[in-house]
C-alpha cells in the first residue's frame, strides 16, 4: 500500500566529481545547498550578488560576472545614511561609498576568476515578480526597506523570464569550463507575502520558463527540488515554524535525493567520510591534554590527510 508519491530523479549521465568547481547563485534555497557542497568539503563559490530571487536579476548578476564589470558610485543608491546597490542583497550595504564598492567589486572579480574554472552551476529561482525602482526606471533585485512608493511591483513577461535564462546560459557557456553543466531548480519557499495564488502562479511561470529553454541546450538539467516539497514531502512536519521555509529533515532529503542523482560513487564517499570528521571535530573536551583526547585528534588529523590527498583544493 503507498502512503505518499514520491519524486524520482533520472540518474544522471554526467556526475559531480572530487575536483570539480561548483558555482551557485540563487534564493536562499541555493545558500542551503552550496553550504552542504562546502561542508563536504567541495570547491564552490556562492552568491557573489548576494542572495537573488529573480531569473532577470540573477541574469544581469551573470552577465556583470561574465564581464568582469566594476561598479562605480554612480551605480548606488544613498538611503538611510547608507550606500547601496539596487543589484546586490542588504549584506553589501555600508556607511561610506569606497565601502559598498569595495565588497561589490571584490566579489565580482572572485566570481569571476572562480566561474572560469567551473565545471558545474546550480541556479535556484525563487519568484516571477520584480520590482521596478521608479526614480531610475530600472529593476530592483533588493528593494533595501526603501518606501514602497518608490517602487512598481510587476510580474516578468514569460518572454522576459525565457530571455533572462537564455542570457544566463549563453553568458555561463561562454566563461566556464567548455564541458560547463548548469543546474536550474526552483525554490520550494513559498512567498506567501505576495499571496497564495499568486505564489503558485509565479512558480508555474518559472518552471514553464526553464522547460522550454532546457531543450534548446544539451548542458542544462532540473532539479525538481520544489515539486519534492510539494508533491513528495506533503506535510507540515517538514517545515520550519513559519510553515513556509523546509526544516532541515526537509533540506537534507532534497540534497540526498541530488546526491544519488548527480555525484559520482567517488564524491558521495568522499562527501559522506567528511561529514563524519566535522561532526568529530565538533567534540570538545575539559582537558585538552588527556591522552586520549590527543589520540583522538592525531586519527582525526590522520583522516582529514588522506581525504586531501583526494583532492586538489585545500580542506578542512
Amino acid at each position: 500500500m503507498k502512503f505518499r508519491t514520491e519524486v524520482t530523479l533520472s540518474d544522471s549521465p554526467i556526475k559531480i566529481g572530487l575536483n570539480d568547481h561548483l558555482f551557485s547563485m540563487g534564493s536562499c534555497f541555493s545558500t542551503e545547498m552550496s553550504d552542504l557542497l562546502k561542508a563536504g568539503q567541495l570547491k564552490t563559490f556562492n552568491n557573489p550578488f548576494g542572495t537573488l530571487f529573480n531569473p532577470f536579476s540573477i541574469s544581469n548578476a551573470v552577465k556583470k560576472l561574465h564581464d568582469s564589470k566594476n561598479y562605480a558610485e554612480e551605480d548606488l543608491v544613498f538611503y538611510n545614511d547608507t550606500f547601496l546597490s539596487l543589484d546586490h542583497h542588504t549584506s553589501f550595504n555600508a556607511r561610506f561609498a569606497h565601502q559598498t564598492l569595495d565588497k561589490i567589486n571584490t566579489n565580482i572579480q572572485l566570481g569571476n576568476q572562480f566561474l572560469r574554472n567551473t565545471n558545474w552551476v546550480i541556479i535556484t529561482y525563487g519568484t516571477s515578480y520584480i520590482y521596478e525602482f521608479l526614480p531610475k526606471k530600472n529593476y530592483a533585485a533588493n528593494c533595501h526597506k526603501i518606501p514602497a512608493k518608490y517602487f512598481e511591483k510587476k510580474f516578468l513577461s514569460h518572454l522576459e523570464l525565457t530571455d533572462s535564462i537564455y542570457e544566463t546560459v549563453i553568458n555561463l557557456k561562454d566563461i566556464c569550463q567548455e564541458n560547463v553543466q548548469i543546474l536550474f531548480t526552483v525554490s520550494p519557499v513559498r512567498h506567501t507575502r505576495d499571496g497564495m495564488v499568486e505564489n503558485n502562479l509565479s512558480k508555474s511561470k518559472l518552471i514553464t520558463a526553464i522547460h522550454e529553454i532546457l531543450p534548446q541546450f544539451d548542458n542544462c538539467h532540473y532539479l525538481p527540488s520544489y515539486e519534492i516539497l510539494m508533491d513528495d514531502l506533503r506535510d507540515y512536519r517538514f517545515y520550519k515554524e513559519d510553515l513556509i521555509h523546509p526544516n532541515n529533515q526537509a533540506v537534507q532529503y532534497i540534497w540526498e535525493k541530488f546526491g544519488d542523482a548527480y555525484f559520482s560513487e567517488e564524491t558521495k564517499t568522499f562527501i559522506t567520510e567528511n561529514f563524519k570528521i566535522a561532526k568529530a571535530l565538533e567534540h570538545r573536551v575539559s582537558d585538552k591534554k588527556d591522552p586520549k583526547y590527543v589520540e583522538f585528534l592525531d586519527k582525526i588529523k590522520e583522516k582529514i590527510q588522506a581525504q586531501q590527498s583526494k583532492v586538489k583544493h585545500p580542506i578542512f
